[in-house]
């Protein structure tokens, strides 16, 4: 088995290293191939506005990443433990942003966050990166197989179709439906369950240098870190482990196939 990025048996035994060809490459999805096409602040008070109200996209962007803070610390993974799951976790979020706002109408609150939380299941509010649909193809092209691995709710799938980006997915493991969040090595490990095949043989591709690259490459599967702005200079991560472009990932791909 190729060990490259996973610690070899230690048992003192001599063995020897075979190289698995590379078949899956697993993918993050959010500012990986695609990102928010908006601030979360615009895309708020334009749903307020909506409803009548006047808000400012900087008091709502603050409100909305401390409303996130909190319950991401308190109702960790969309708290799927306590009882929740992503819709409620969402709709909480967003009401407990507009509550910091100085909304406290209770039934304009459950509408807002209703309408916002399908609004993001909607093409509009993304945006494909220009060289996500390419790289993907490519992936097909040299005969890999491809999935996702994501810290993201149940729409995923929808919000993949919306943007044309699913039928590239022969499975998709979300944190909600697996029940465990990146970094936790697990949700790689039920991806690996449904590639079936040795972790040395799937690449996983990401932006996020702990959640993707160093906890993919912990249960020995073959992590990039793709860094669009060329600003993440972590020593543990080898230059040869870093894109700048999914450009770059047909040659990188082909090089490791070998």
């Amino acid at each position: 088995m190729n060990y490259d990025g996973a610690k070899p048996p230690e048992d003192g035994n001599s063995f020897r290293v075979m190289r698995v060809r590379l078949s899956w490459v697993l993918w993050d999805v959010k500012d990986t191939l695609l990102k928010v096409r908006v601030s979360v602040g615009e895309q708020y008070c334009r749903e307020a506005e909506r409803m009548g109200l006047s808000l400012t996209p900087t008091e709502v962007d603050a409100a909305f990443h401390q409303a996130y803070r909190c319950y991401s610390s308190k109702y960790p993974n969309y708290g799927i433990t306590q009882g929740l799951d992503g819709q409620s976790w969402w709709m909480g979020v967003i009401r407990n942003t507009f509550s910091q706002c100085r909304v406290d109408d209770q039934v304009l609150l459950n509408a807002m966050a209703h309408n916002l939380y399908h609004n993001f299941c909607k093409a509009d509010t993304w945006e494909v990166f220009p060289d996500s649909k390419k790289a993907l193809e490519s992936c097909s092209s040299l005969g890999l197989k491809l999935g996702v691995v994501s810290n993201f709710d149940s729409r995923l799938e929808r919000i993949l179709h919306a943007c044309d980006l699913l039928s590239h997915f022969s499975f998709l493991v979300t944190s909600e439906d697996a029940g465990v969040a990146k970094p936790d090595p697990i949700i790689f490990d039920k991806a690996l369950q449904k590639c079936g095949v040795p972790a040395a043989g799937v690449a996983h591709i990401g932006d996020h240098h702990v959640n993707d690259y160093l906890t993919s490459r912990s249960v020995g599967i073959n992590g990039v870190l793709l860094d669009r702005q060329n600003n993440q200079n972590q020593v543990d991560v080898e230059r040869e482990h870093r894109l700048s472009s999914l450009e770059e990932l047909p040659s990188w791909l082909q090089q490791h196939m070998k």
